[in-house]
């Protein structure tokens, strides 16, 4: 099992905490603005955050779900390791080696590499592996990726009633503003650290040294 348990303080939207740490300094703004700062202040603020994110573990879980975008079923890759550290996300419009091998390329920029990657049984991973980790132990087996399917299952729960999502972009953006909440909720990040252990204090407190440095 993840060492932290997936729970309704992760399942969270970008949205909601620009909200809540707006409602906190008495400013209320409607959702739409909201969703506009989201769309784009969330890859400043991953990128800000970037240099004070813990090295990703050496065991990774990958998989793609998919998610409906203009009405059409897009794939979502995503990874995590054994801490349950999100190791990246990446939205295409197919499930094919292209993309997998450009999702392996972003996951690689983070740090040191895996030595175990758990896969389904698609066909795309052995090739892509052999390509990008030809030392990695590749693992396949049924249930093996159970922990990352749960994972699934948050974010999805969080992007279904987002019925605006019109552009790939979007989509991008969303879920990788969620895996930037969730880190940093889990203690992923050296940011809000000198707070108490509430996630949501250290998130609070994560956001307002990120503010400083966008």
């Amino acid at each position: 099992m993840l060492p932290h348990p997936i729970s309704d303080a992760d399942n969270i939207r970008p949205a909601e905490v620009g909200r809540e740490l707006l409602a906190e300094r008495g400013i209320e703004v409607d959702h739409v603005t909201v969703y506009g700062w989201v769309q784009r202040f969330t890859p400043l603020l991953a990128e800000a955050a970037r240099p004070c994110r813990h090295r990703p573990g050496d065991r990774w879980f990958v998989d793609e779900t998919s998610v409906k975008v203009a009405g059409r079923w897009t794939s979502l890759y995503r990874a995590v390791d054994q801490h349950g550290q999100v190791i990246d996300v990446l939205a295409g419009t197919r499930r094919d080696q292209a993309t997998a091998r450009r999702f392996f390329t972003r996951a690689l920029s983070h740090g040191r590499g895996p030595v175990e990657v758990t896969t389904d049984r698609a066909a795309v991973y052995p090739r892509v592996l052999d390509e990008q980790l030809p030392a990695v132990c590749h693992i396949d087996t049924a249930r093996a990726n159970n922990r990352i399917e749960s994972d699934h299952s948050r974010l999805k729960a969080r992007l279904r009633p987002m019925r605006g999502l019109k552009r790939l972009r979007s989509a991008q953006t969303i879920s990788a503003g969620h895996a930037l909440i969730q880190n940093i909720r889990r203690g992923h990040y050296e940011l809000g650290t000198g707070t108490d252990t509430d996630p949501r204090l250290r998130l609070t407190a994560a956001f307002d040294e990120l503010a400083l440095a966008i």
